[in-house]
């Protein structure tokens, strides 16, 4: 998950397509407001406008790529691969992470935080669908950055290793996997407001013992991951209510899986109050 710091920006008018540069002179970049873009996008999720993000992050592209803004397209880039693989558009989800990835290039920003940034959403789009071998070799980038970088906060490290132990689960090696969720739940148990990560750290968990063992076999285990994620979702420890919401409906059918009826009932509500009000 990205860690993002949120500031208000001024707003940035859009750019006019026949304006151009004097002869002879360099064109200047002209950025997008990338906080604001950020803060807009959260606005949008909070109500489930799935089709208004959409646009408005296609939007704003636009102005990136008109402006000759790269950081901008890097991070529009970034967010469209996200929101696609939410949708389950593989085909647009996978164009946009190489988009992003020829930009690392173009920007010389390989060994950068950004570029940590990028190989995780890049793979975790890859393990979505199905790339497990390419979404692994994407984490190990990323974990070279961040592991190697001061600057690198406890929330991109847990969030790195929560999602590098799902690509190490479907490729069945399941000692990895568990070491590094045991990891990511070390960190988030530090970091402010992660009790939402540690949440869906022990659902992957459940769902790990689940293939490793059997379920029948791995009962304990599964009940024992499931109990914590619920005392965990119980309350909001300070994330975004819009983000709240959103982990609470997307863990909700974790829950009614194995057989947590009430609990994923009591998810659901809780969500819909939230996105009611917002």
């Amino acid at each position: 998950m990205n860690d993002r710091v949120i500031k208000p920006e001024d707003y940035a008018e859009p750019r006019c397509v026949l304006c151009g540069e004097p002869f002879g002179a360099e064109p200047k970049v002209k950025s997008v407001p990338q906080m604001r873009i950020i803060r807009k996008m959260d606005e949008y999720m909070a109500r489930r406008d799935y089709e208004g993000a959409e646009r408005h992050l296609l939007y704003w592209l636009n102005e990136a790529e008109l402006g000759g803004d790269l950081r901008g397209q890097l991070l529009l880039r970034n967010e469209l691969a996200g929101h696609y693989r939410k949708l389950m558009d593989r085909e647009k989800a996978l164009y946009n992470v190489e988009q992003a990835l020829l930009l690392l290039k173009e920007l010389d920003f390989e060994d950068s935080i950004s570029a940590g940034t990028t190989y995780v959403n890049a793979a975790t789009v890859m393990n979505a669908f199905g790339d497990n071998e390419r979404s692994y070799a994407l984490f190990k980038k990323a974990k070279t950055i961040y592991e190697n970088a001061p600057a690198a906060s406890g929330s991109l490290l847990g969030g790195l290793y929560n999602n590098m132990a799902l690509t190490l689960s479907a490729l069945e090696r399941f000692d990895e996997a568990a070491a590094y969720f045991e990891k990511a739940l070390a960190i988030m148990q530090k970091v402010p407001g992660g009790r939402l990560e540690q949440a869906i750290t022990y659902l992957n968990l459940a769902d790990m013992y689940g293939k490793m063992k059997g379920a029948e076999n791995a009962e304990a285990d599964i009940c024992a991951c499931l109990d914590k994620a619920e005392t965990l979702l119980s309350e909001n420890d300070g994330a975004d209510e819009g983000y709240y919401a959103f982990v609470l409906e997307k863990c909700a059918p974790s829950f009614a899986y194995y057989g947590y009826f009430m609990t994923a009932k009591e998810l659901k509500r809780k969500a819909e109050e939230i996105y009611e009000r917002t």
